[in-house]
């Protein structure tokens, strides 16, 4: 099976999707112990959620799953986040910090899954990467997320709606921020945040350029905004999910044409 899955558009907007696959492979699911094998931490549905919001999008989406090996991770297994309870490379625990391995995999197996998978799939997004800027002399790469809104593990309280990620303003130009915050801030009923538990995990922080004409941001959204419960069956909420696209698909469009004065820029 292949490990990814690209859609080419002629537009100046990427969506990375690394965390929406659901496939493992049967020598690694034979590995995962009952609680592991459940999935729980998929970033459930949200390739649906962005369908269709934005003409002339292109797409990069890994199939496998984040515990086969997680896409927006350091490949050198480097915390994205020092001191704070996080997931790696190969998860060890699901966000709650329970254990998801029933054979826990050794070096060498992260460093198979690693070439097998993680490589593959960030050869593919840099290569449209750069075709997207080669085309429009800049490319945004807008990496899609979500996440439960609470679990303790990893954050206090509850999470905002709106996770934006620049790395505290390091891996776009301000204009690429604003025109998402400008959007979140004035989105009635939803709470948001800039850089805040959630900066922008490593594809964020590995692509993102503004210097050389490559803007990279990430949003994680809470779960709560379009599923109908944050547990099993994760089922996708067809009446959340229409309130929440037209804000998704207006922080699309002004990406979109934000790029053009972008470009003149460079």
């Amino acid at each position: 099976m292949q490990v990814f899955e690209v859609s080419e558009g002629e537009g100046p907007v990427i969506l990375g999707l690394p965390h929406t696959g659901t496939w493992v492979p049967n020598d690694v699911a034979k590995t995962l112990n009952e609680r592991g094998r459940g999935l729980d931490d998929t970033d459930w549905h949200i390739e649906r959620l962005y369908a269709d919001l934005l003409p002339g999008v292109t797409t990069v989406r890994a199939r496998f799953h984040r515990y086969v090996i997680d896409a927006n991770r350091d490949p050198s297994g480097e915390s994205l986040y020092p001191g704070q309870n996080t997931t790696g490379l190969v998860p060890l625990t699901d966000f709650d910090g329970n254990p998801i391995w029933a054979e826990t995999p050794d070096a060498a197996e992260v460093e198979r899954r690693r070439l097998a998978f993680h490589a593959p799939y960030h050869a593919a997004l840099a290569a449209q990467v750069e075709r997207v800027r080669a085309r429009h002399g800049v490319a945004i790469l807008y990496d899609c997320h979500s996440i439960r809104s609470r679990i303790p593990f990893l954050f206090e309280g509850t999470l905002p709606d709106f996770n934006v990620g620049t790395n505290n303003g390091t891996t776009c130009a301000p204009q690429v921020a604003e025109a998402l915050t400008g959007v979140t801030t004035a989105a009635e009923g939803y709470t948001h945040v800039l850089n805040g538990r959630f900066k922008g995990g490593w594809t964020t922080r590995h692509y993102g350029r503004p210097l050389e004409g490559i803007h990279a941001i990430q949003m994680e959204l809470a779960q709560s905004t379009h599923l109908s419960t944050e547990a099993q069956p994760f089922a996708y909420d067809e009446t959340k999910a229409a309130r929440l696209r037209p804000h998704l698909s207006l922080i699309l469009h002004r990406l979109a044409a934000l790029a053009a004065a972008l470009a003149r820029k460079e």
